[in-house]
């Protein structure tokens, strides 16, 4: 099957002209690869389970089944109890767990902030008049507290370029980190940077980009065509008011919200990527350069539709062919690059599907299990005017209002009620998290005590962490684009797939875990770059080779 944008795009914002695709191809590959690639490739796929991974693996042909002929850990974790986006994003290219990062959660309360809700985003600048967290602000690497690999490799050697690009600025921004050359991300319907770069010009590729996919979305989209392996998926089910499960991404003319939940966007961004490589002329040069790919579309297919309809198995199939197109294309520039993948969380089918399929243990979250439920129950038992509680999901605040004479008690009348609710799994105090050490044993066989702790971070976490039980989902009712989530510390949320690859690489498959806070210094060995500090390991992808992960 073709990919949906691959080949338009490509042929549309990366080969810009004959003589220059020509000149890049001419040389021929040479016989044995240097002993360091020139250009890294790291590709995150928002919310590609392990889950996900295993049900399709043997059913791509192209990108993914490449990948698969390197090195294959399929039990990788995003070790730590909040896994969302941006703190997923922020351990691939950090080496570090969010307790070191600082990206506890996609949003945060900071009760100080000079704004009404107090409510961050975890790729803000929250100080730029005007803005808020949620549909008007300033993305910004600021709350960002360690370097990237990108960094890293600029700090040692200052020719080093390093690109990001996404269909998210969450995970542009996590992935690419303070000092990239160019950063390039999915918003208003079209690819934008950051408000600090507003006065440098759009590159020509970027211009055209926006035009290629500006076309795209004035045009309307037919059914994309399903894989036969698809057909038994393709079952309608209504959640929310809408029906799904047998769709096929048809689009009406204008329809940007449905570009988005689409293969549509992960082609667009590959193209772009695509594009920069050439204009930039990444991997020709001096030194290594590096390239973050943020494929946003998997998240948003699986929030807006679930895992387990045609449309996630329609999305597979395009990414596998999107992923080989963009290979292919760098193949033919004869460009010699190492390709990492992996992903910032996973997730499981919407609850009511779950329901229908074996899973009648699947629920809802209920709205008594909300902060401000629980705090106004604690406000009226202990006489104290006011919100008592605050926050958003697993992350509870008592509020500055409280007197801080009756702090402790709020706190533990909060853990104890918290602790008697059906869903509740456990509720930790801040206290408890920092008193408690970081694991250093498997991630599978991590407490959620250990879990919590990789996602705790003194100045911005909440007094209270609280966890669900597995199975309950934190949506309460699901509507339009919002069908499935995650975030949970349970092992469908936390596990994803981690792959290596390059021209000539030994190929073999490690089933036992990893976490992802080991591909940056396993990368960072690939190049030769002294790392140390960090929260991972190297991980030795060529076992028969001496000195490949240096002590």
């Amino acid at each position: 099957m073709k990919s949906l944008l691959a080949a338009a795009l490509l042929a549309s914002v990366a080969i810009v002209a004959p003589a220059v695709a020509q000149n890049a191809t001419a040389p021929a590959a040479p016989s044995l690869p240097p002993p360091r690639p020139k250009l890294i490739v790291a590709i995150s796929v928002d919310q590609f389970s392990a889950d996900l991974f295993a049900q399709y693996r043997n059913r791509y042909t192209d990108g993914l089944a490449r990948l698969q002929q390197g090195v294959v850990f399929p039990s990788g974790y995003q070790s730590h109890a909040a896994t969302e986006t941006c703190p997923g994003h922020s351990t691939i290219l950090t080496g570090m767990r969010p307790a070191h990062t600082g990206i506890i959660a996609n949003t945060w309360l900071d009760q100080r902030a000079g704004r009404p809700d107090k409510l961050i985003y975890c790729a803000e600048d929250e100080s730029v008049a005007g803005t808020d967290h949620d549909k008007n602000y300033a993305p910004s690497d600021l709350h960002l507290r360690v370097p990237t690999l990108g960094d890293m490799m600029k700090r040692a050697d200052p020719k080093a370029r390093v690109v990001s690009v996404a269909g998210k600025d969450r995970a542009a921004i996590m992935m690419g980190g303070h000092n990239t050359d160019q950063m390039w991300f999915w918003a208003n319907d079209r690819f934008v940077t950051l408000p600090s770069r507003g006065n440098a010009p759009v590159p020509a590729v970027v211009a055209r980009a926006n035009d290629a996919v500006g076309k795209l979305l004035a045009a309307p989209q037919p059914a994309l065509p399903l894989p036969g392996y698809c057909k038994g998926l393709a079952q309608p089910i209504t959640v929310g008011g809408q029906t799904m499960g047998a769709g096929r991404f048809e689009r009406a003319a204008g329809d940007r919200k449905s570009f988005r939940a689409s293969p549509a966007l992960d082609g667009a961004v590959f193209a772009l990527a695509a594009g920069l490589i050439q204009d930039m002329k990444l991997g020709q040069g001096p030194s290594t350069d590096l390239i973050a790919i943020g494929a946003s579309a998997t998240d948003y297919v699986g929030h807006a539709l679930g895992t387990q309809g045609s449309e996630m198995c329609i999305q597979m199939a395009q990414l596998d062919q999107t992923i080989g197109a963009f290979l292919g294309q760098l193949d033919r520039w004869g460009i010699d690059y190492e390709v990492m993948l992996t992903a910032d969380h996973g997730a499981h089918d919407m609850t009511e599907r779950q329901q229908q399929r074996a899973m009648p243990m699947e629920e809802h979250a209920s709205a008594t299990n909300a902060a401000k439920i629980v705090g106004a129950a604690i406000g009226r038992d202990l006489g104290i005017a006011g919100p008592v509680l605050i926050g958003p999901e697993s992350d509870v605040y008592v509020a500055d209002s409280v007197p801080p004479a009756r702090r402790a008690q709020v706190l533990a009348e909060a853990k104890r009620r918290y602790l008697a609710l059906p869903q509740v799994a456990a509720a930790f105090t801040r206290e408890e998290i920092a008193a408690s050490r970081f694991a250093t044993t498997p991630p599978e066989s991590w407490t959620l005590l250990e879990r919590a702790r990789a996602s705790y971070d003194p100045e911005r976490s909440g007094d209270l962490m609280v966890l669900l039980k597995p199975r309950v989902t934190t949506i309460v009712a699901p509507g339009p684009f919002y069908v499935e989530t995650h975030g949970s510390p349970w092992d469908y949320d936390r596990r994803v797939p981690v792959m290596f690859w390059r021209k000539g690489m030994a190929g073999f498959e490690q089933p036992l875990s990893v976490e992802t806070v080991d591909i940056t210094p396993t990368l960072a060995a690939t190049i030769g770059l002294p790392v140390s500090g960090l929260d991972g390991r190297c991980l030795d992808l060529d076992p028969s080779a001496a000195d490949t992960c240096p002590q």
